[in-house]
């Protein structure tokens, strides 16, 4: 018997996702921070995508296990969802505090796949927290608020990039790359450590509220019963039921999510193009950094960090260079706070507009114009004219973080939820592996190694992205109420 649910106030839905927001401060430095990052301790530009693959496995496999996990989980005092999320926030929170520590390659890319691991134990219950709390005439409300917090949480965690590189950025602190020719110390920036250490508050203080601000809605008799079975299997079959329930559930997964799996292959390869190079396509595209010079620069850190030696020219040249990779990660930063800013403001604005307009019509124009963002940003130098291609940015965020999620609550059914959202991570995350394993070969084969180019090609995939959403398609008593 499905659990009827009471509306909740706009209070209440906003409390219940509020822990939404340290999440995605800690994925916006993961967008913004950790590839400049692997770039400051010696990274090529083909090595990115492949140093980039713990998101993807570690949404892959974590988070429809965990999905499943929860769907069998109840405690009276700690609830069904809410277990995760909270230890999920505070493993990432103890990686964000060790992260800018990362003094070579190899530990900052084993912090990487913690801190993913985490934040995607923490991320699919919360999208089934939502869907477990609302009635349906309340799910587009829902996720378009979770849209809003996610735009919050990377808004402040990359304008504080801009704002304490502004403020705290030390002229000579470029140079210390190398203190001798055989001791190798961090060459992360030490203003860069300040974002980190808020990220680690943020994360850990907002899951925390809204656990303590939202009781979880008890299980039905009939799922009672079920997770009462559950627990009375061995440690094999409890240990094997995720992967059973996660394939039964994809063979039998509506026909929308397949279709949208289709939109997800080129909108998140996308994505996950755009976060990888849109610093390093500012350092050409703004401040004329050519593909010659990046690559000088990369062995010379690459050099540094292994403890070789560092002629004093070649030493003058990186301090250069290492100053102009700073300038474009503060530039970066700007970029993506103001389109997470755009996305806070229209988030709850898109709700009415698909009301009128249709959830895939919305979502259509969405990708259509990130893709014509993204396809305009290399042609634009001024550092405040590239603010307005993040607008339309911004708009198709907004709604690629709410409106797919809102038409999907409504075809699946109410007790798999939380496997089907780990089932929907999956059609995100996978695209995203596919990325980390060919675009390193794209981008040096057929993009002549240019980061203008990459963002070139995510522009492109958007649009591919934005004809295959025509064919998205609700069932017709569904229509009316999934907004």
């Amino acid at each position: 018997m499905k659990i009827r649910k009471p509306e909740l106030s706009f209070w209440q839905i906003w409390n219940m996702n509020v822990g939404f927001f340290g999440i995605q401060f800690s994925f916006g430095l993961q967008q913004t921070a950790i590839n400049p990052i692997f770039s400051f301790l010696g990274a090529h530009h083909e090595e990115l995508p492949l140093l980039n693959l713990a998101g993807p496995v570690t949404g892959l496999l974590i988070q429809p296990i965990i999905g499943a996990i929860s769907d069998k989980t109840w405690s009276p005092r700690w609830g069904r969802r809410k277990p995760f999320f909270l230890i999920g926030a505070i493993t990432a929170s103890l990686c964000l505090f060790a992260f800018p520590f990362s003094s070579h390659l190899w530990f900052a890319v084993g912090l990487l796949w913690i801190l993913d691991a985490a934040n995607n134990t923490a991320m699919e219950p919360y999208r089934a927290f939502v869907g477990d709390k609302l009635p349906d005439n309340q799910l587009t409300y829902g996720f378009q608020m979770q849209s809003l917090f996610v735009g919050a949480g990377i808004t402040l965690a990359n304008f504080s990039l801009f704002l304490f590189q502004d403020w705290f950025s030390v002229p000579s602190e470029a140079g210390s790359l190398c203190s001798t020719a055989t001791e190798v110390v961090s060459a992360i920036p030490t203003w860069v450590y300040y974002s980190f250490f808020l990220g680690a508050v943020a994360s850990l203080g907002s899951i925390l509220w809204s656990v303590w601000k939202t009781p979880e809605i008890p299980p039905s008799k009939e799922e009672l019963g079920h997770i009462s079975r559950h627990s009375n299997k061995s440690f094999l079959q409890k240990a094997g039921a995720p992967f059973v329930e996660i394939f039964q559930a994809i063979g039998e997964m509506p026909n929308l999510m397949w279709r949208l799996a289709g939109v997800y292959l080129f909108q998140w390869y996308a994505l996950f193009v755009y976060w990888q190079f849109i610093t390093p396509m500012l350092r050409s595209s703004m401040f004329g950094i050519s593909n010659a010079d990046n690559e000088k620069f990369e062995s010379i850190m690459a050099a540094c960090n292994s403890g070789g030696v560092i002629g004093t020219g070649d030493m003058a040249f990186a301090q250069n260079i290492q100053s102009i990779s700073e300038q474009a990660l503060a530039q970066t930063g700007l970029m993506n706070g103001t389109y997470n800013l755009v996305t806070m403001v229209v988030a709850l604005a898109l709700v009415p507009i698909a009301r009128k307009y249709s959830s895939k019509m919305v979502y259509v124009l969405s990708l259509v114009l990130t893709g014509v963002a993204m396809l305009s940003m290399p042609y634009i130098h001024n550092q405040y004219a590239l603010l307005l291609p993040m607008v339309l940015f911004g708009i198709g965020w907004a709604s690629m973080m709410g409106i797919p999620y809102a038409m999907v609550s409504k075809v699946i059914p109410e007790e798999r939820r939380g496997v089907y959202m780990g089932i929907v991570n999956m059609m995100i995350v996978i695209p995203m592996l596919i990325q980390t394993i060919t675009f390193g070969p794209i981008i040096k084969n057929l993009l002549g190694n240019n980061a203008v180019n990459a963002i070139l090609f995510g522009g492109v995939f958007f649009i591919i992205a934005a004809i295959l959403a025509m064919r998205l398609k609700l069932p017709k008593k569904e229509e009316n109420i999934v907004i």
